[in-house]
């Protein structure tokens, strides 16, 4: 700033100066000091956060936390939201005045020549040497005066507000991918538990059968089936373990990581299940009505079809003509017999629209919101058909968690033990045994997907409606 006044108060010197030739030299003072206005601005601050660090237990709190801060998708949308801010600055700017000089000299003159009236004495102020410097308002009154800048600033104001819905549904669509990668956690790490569990229980049946089998109670074939199932269990578990790294690392990528990612504990009584308090007593039609209200993607179509509403009121204006005033002073030379003495004029430009007003911009301004009055209707219909699938699914798996924890669960397990005392004690076949085994095995890991389901489908309807339903 100091080094602008500076060069600021140089070019005032200059034009106060008498010298015709100054008052060129002042304005490309002034052209220079338009320069040090436009010199690049200092180097801004990198955009990009930094690596992101998953503490060793993980809360869902923590991770919409970090999500929130350094998800990149959500940054990204962010981005789109300043480029707005940008358009919407710049809708409002006001032209920048025009500044023009010139210099000439006539030929086949001689500043010597005598004056009229006989006298054989030079005239003075004679000069073969033209100036002239002019200075255009660049449409700036007119654009104000006619509305133009006023309905610039209105299709920009509403695409701004368009873009922070979008930013806002980004984020609403990106928590729910976080939300099931979290849940994605847990269920992998109670999968892993139950498998090892099943795995312990099958290699004390195979140790159990080995002495069986060293005393002759039983058959090679009765021992390689009890072998095949505690192998089979074995698989389950490293497949269990290779499902959890995967599921961590989806998890890690949404969050934002961008190194190694370790294997951080999550809280595993996200999967129990209840009801959310607000899902207990509402109702398919409470739940749309709210999404009428909440959800940004559609809101933000309401503030697109604004917005090119706007742009067709600006498109019928620009029909007006652009009127740039302007004030021009000449001379070539100084006295009254010069070629051109000391003139100053007023001046206006105008185009004339009688060839062309605009009308395929205003074609295309009207396209454009016929556009986003449709995907307005259709968006709406899509709100509907959201919530009301979301809403049935949550329903659905509701009644599935319930009947497993209600009856199936313990009628599994409690037919596996018996089998097993059964067989141990001579009362059952080994093929009873393996057959209650793989239905409690089926069994619960049927419940932990039921329960994932019923979360997902929680978190669905949280999408759907555009509000947090949990609490």
């Amino acid at each position: 700033m100091r080094l602008l006044g500076q060069a600021t108060g140089n070019c005032e010197m200059r034009f106060l100066r008498s010298s015709t030739r100054s008052l060129f030299r002042g304005a490309a003072c002034i052209l220079a000091t338009f320069a040090v206005l436009a010199s690049p601005a200092m180097s801004r601050a990198d955009v990009v956060p930094p690596p992101v660090e998953i503490p060793a237990k993980l809360t869902m709190d923590d991770a919409l936390t970090t999500f929130r801060a350094r998800g990149f998708g959500l940054l990204i949308a962010e981005a789109a939201v300043m480029n707005a801010e940008g358009v919407y600055q710049a809708s409002g700017y006001i032209p920048n005045p025009v500044l023009n000089a010139s210099y000439g000299r006539a030929f086949n003159y001689s500043p010597a020549a005598p004056c009229a009236g006989g006298s054989l004495a030079p005239c003075d102020g004679n000069s073969p040497n033209a100036y002239g410097i002019g200075l255009s308002d660049n449409n700036a009154i007119e654009d104000s005066l006619s509305g133009k800048r006023g309905l610039r600033k209105n299709v920009t104001r509403a695409a701004l507000a368009a873009a922070k819905m979008n930013r806002a549904d980004a984020q609403r669509n990106l928590e729910f991918q976080v939300k099931s990668a979290y849940v994605q956690v847990v269920l992998a790490l109670d999968g892993l538990d139950f498998q090892m569990e099943v795995a312990k229980s099958n290699q004390a049946t195979l140790d159990l059968n080995q002495r069986r089998y060293d005393k002759g109670a039983i058959n090679e074939g009765e021992l390689a089936r009890v072998r095949t199932a505690k192998l089979e269990s074995d698989q389950a578990v490293d497949t269990a373990r290779q499902t959890i790294r995967q599921a961590r690392v989806a998890l890690a990528f949404l969050l934002g990581v961008r190194g190694s990612v370790p294997d951080f504990d999550v809280d595993r009584d996200v999967l129990k299940y209840r009801v959310p308090g607000p899902l207990g007593t509402t109702s398919p039609d409470t739940l749309l009505h709210t999404a009428f209200d909440k959800r940004p993607d559609l809101r933000a179509l309401g503030y697109q079809r604004e917005s090119a509403e706007a742009q067709i009121k600006l498109a019928k204006r620009l029909v007006f003509p652009d009127i740039a005033l302007s004030v021009n002073y000449a001379q070539t030379g100084t006295g009254s017999q010069s070629i051109q003495p000391p003139t100053l004029t007023f001046g206006v430009t105008a185009p004339i629209p009688i060839l062309y007003q605009q009308q395929g911009e205003i074609r295309q301004a009207e396209a454009n919101y016929n556009t986003q009055s449709l995907t307005q209707a259709q968006t709406t219909a899509q709100v509907v058909s959201d919530v009301e699938a979301a809403y049935a699914a949550f329903a659905g798996s509701k009644i599935l968690v319930e009947r497993m924890e209600g009856a199936e669960l313990n009628s599994a397990k409690l037919a596996r033990d018996i089998t097993q005392r059964q067989f141990a004690g001579g009362t059952a076949t080994l093929m009873d045994f393996l057959d209650a085994q793989r239905t409690y095995i089926a069994t619960n890991l049927e419940y932990l997907q039921d329960l994932t389901s019923y979360w997902t489908a929680v978190f669905q309807l949280e999408q759907a409606v555009g509000a947090d339903l949990r609490q």
